[in-house]
């Protein structure tokens, strides 16, 4: 029963990782940006979500309903800010300008928040749980984290496969000069697939903050197994990103049943393991 519940454990813990990688797959596949402030920016939102159960005495859930819309139209602003500029200078400057943007909110948070530990306060949630059987037992929470990023991800593919503007999106990724030549704004368009990853990004890093504590130094541990993900399942899939996350989380808790020291090196091992024997992915890498 022990492998059992190791087993269900680390299915509903990728789904918290392919949660945090879906904003960093729809960045890659729309734009071929890699977001090295990816985590910074959920550990970002985990802390507005913070400050703004403080201030208004509202409780966590509802503080996730303003953070959220918050988080895209803050996407929408810096993709025409700073990762608009940097799109025509390659891929190393959006890199370089990501990498500055980690810095940027890391030191706003420690200046900000000092670097104590927080968490979300979301009362009995947190410790509620579905007991199945005498040794294996499902958090409520875990469970929802689950299908909101399946529901997230559904969402994603259904806006770019049956939406016009989804279909703009997948068009201006493949050919933006085509694109344009028909009356599509890509820089507008780019915007939009910003302000998705960075919603997605905040819901990830709420649902993590409600479940762990958070500080200002941890994002960079959510980017490594956000791109784990995304490149275990395979670069431009969505439903290889889940995929990617939901193999991860095993391997971390099949490894930490065998042995707790090697719960993070087995998933470390792994990503290493497919860049070497399978750098596609899992599943056939596509366009958005």
């Amino acid at each position: 029963m022990d492998w059992v519940n190791a087993l269900v454990q680390g299915i509903l813990l990728g789904g918290l990782y392919a949660l945090f990688a879906c904003g960093l797959s729809l960045l890659f596949g729309v734009m071929r940006i890699v977001n090295l402030a990816h985590g910074d920016l959920a550990v970002l939102a985990a802390f507005l979500a913070y400050a703004t159960a403080t201030v208004t005495g509202v409780s966590a859930l509802w503080a996730t309903v303003v953070v959220v819309p918050v988080f895209a139209v803050l996407g929408y602003l810096v993709h025409r800010g700073l990762l608009e500029r940097s799109l025509a200078a390659g891929p190393l400057a959006t890199l370089l300008v990501t990498f500055g943007l980690s810095i940027v909110v890391q030191n706003l948070l420690l200046e900000s928040f000092s670097a104590d530990s927080r968490t979300l306060d979301v009362g009995s949630l947190v410790s509620a749980s579905l007991r199945i059987t005498d040794d294996i037992s499902v958090s409520y929470l875990a469970v929802l984290t689950f299908l909101l990023a399946a529901g997230v991800l559904v969402g994603l593919q259904l806006f770019l496969s049956r939406t016009q503007l989804g279909r703009i999106v997948r068009a201006t990724s493949d050919d933006p000069e085509a694109a344009t030549l028909v009356g599509a704004d890509s820089r507008h368009v780019y915007g939009i697939a910003t302000a998705l990853a960075f919603a997605t990004v905040a819901l990830a890093g709420l649902m993590f903050a409600m479940r762990s504590s958070f500080d200002p130094n941890i994002g960079p541990s959510r980017l490594i197994f956000a791109f784990e993900a995304v490149v275990i399942g395979g670069l431009g899939s969505l439903w290889g990103t889940f995929v990617g996350g939901i193999v991860l989380g095993l391997a971390q808790t099949v490894a930490a049943q065998i042995d707790p020291a090697l719960t993070l090196l087995a998933g470390h091992l792994l990503f290493l393991a497919v860049l070497a024997f399978r750098p596609q992915g899992l599943l056939p890498a596509r366009s958005m």
